[in-house]
């Protein structure tokens, strides 16, 4: 009698070599959470919100009239007005347009400035990792906002090239993510047996590393997407960020801190997208992690 012995596959044909269960599961994974399916469904209503802006504001976010200053909500002004005279529900409408654009400005420049260098550094190692390495540590070394500022200062005034200085500022950090992962991933087995067969480095870096370092990346980015909010909406609040007449979070956050005397609830209506926006984001970032790194809360 004789067995036959069956033999693995190896490593690099494995499924679960390139990014572990399939995506489809983890959808449905993360639809049975029901606080991630609460971010999920707030930061999609803030998008289509956003998309459709000219056609569900009532009035233009930057006409004034001055005789309707600091009025409550009523049937023509849902949330009253500011200072100017300006619908606070139709301003609000068009801040979900910057509170989206802004932090894909800066998660966007940091992960192009991270994601390639982090990844090479990671699977060649050498003298780019201790350069980029310690090129990383000087900016780390740094407080992001304050680099954002002095960014900023040199760079002018507006969202965009506030967003840029903060790209730069998340991407020493995002670096290390990324190397760390790409490090784990390069002494893996089946990155040995794709160099084996002469794969080129480019290749092995998309086709075998980029699938295996999605987890900790994307559970970054959702993290820094609210900390970019934050972020846009504290340099607008001091008046280096968005300018006039452009509707911000930061800015009606300003304006109504400026009046809180004659409208003490002016702060809610911005203050409440705000914070519901960062939760949804670093909620959603959370449930994810569970989910693409098979942690049990």
């Amino acid at each position: 009698m004789t067995t036959t012995l069956t033999k693995d596959p190896p490593a690099f044909e494995r499924p679960a070599a390139r990014g572990g269960p399939r995506a489809p599961g983890r959808a449905f994974s993360l639809l049975r959470r029901p606080a991630a399916v609460a971010s999920l469904t707030f930061i999609v209503l803030l998008i289509v919100v956003a998309a459709f802006a000219p056609v569900l504001a009532p009035f233009d976010p930057a006409t004034q009239i001055l005789q309707d200053q600091l009025r409550g909500p009523s049937a023509e002004h849902w949330l009253g007005t500011d200072h100017l005279g300006r619908d606070v529900f139709s301003r609000l409408i068009y801040a979900a347009r910057l509170t989206l654009l802004a932090p894909t400005i800066a998660v966007g420049v940091a992960l192009a400035l991270a994601l390639p260098t982090g990844m090479f550094a990671g699977f060649r190692r050498g003298w780019f990792d201790a350069v980029s390495g310690r090129v990383a540590d000087v900016f780390l070394s740094l407080p992001g906002l304050v680099f954002a500022l002095a960014m900023v200062a040199v760079l002018g005034r507006g969202t965009v090239n506030a967003m840029l200085a903060l790209g730069i500022a998340f991407s020493p950090g995002l670096y290390r993510i990324v190397r760390a992962a790409a490090l784990q991933v390069s002494q893996e087995t089946h990155i040995e047996s794709a160099r084996s067969i002469g794969s080129s480095t480019g290749r092995i870096l998309f086709v075998h590393v980029v699938p295996n370092i999605l987890a900790p990346l994307v559970v970054q980015v959702t993290i820094l997407m609210g900390i970019s909010i934050i972020a846009e909406s504290g340099l607008s609040f001091i008046g280096v960020g968005a300018q006039p007449p452009t509707a911000s979070l930061g800015a009606m956050l300003r304006d109504a801190n400026q009046f809180q005397f004659k409208a003490p609830l002016a702060v809610l209506p911005a203050g409440i997208v705000l914070v519901l926006t960062v939760l949804s984001f670093n909620t959603l970032g959370d449930r994810l992690r569970d989910i693409l790194l098979g942690e049990q809360r």
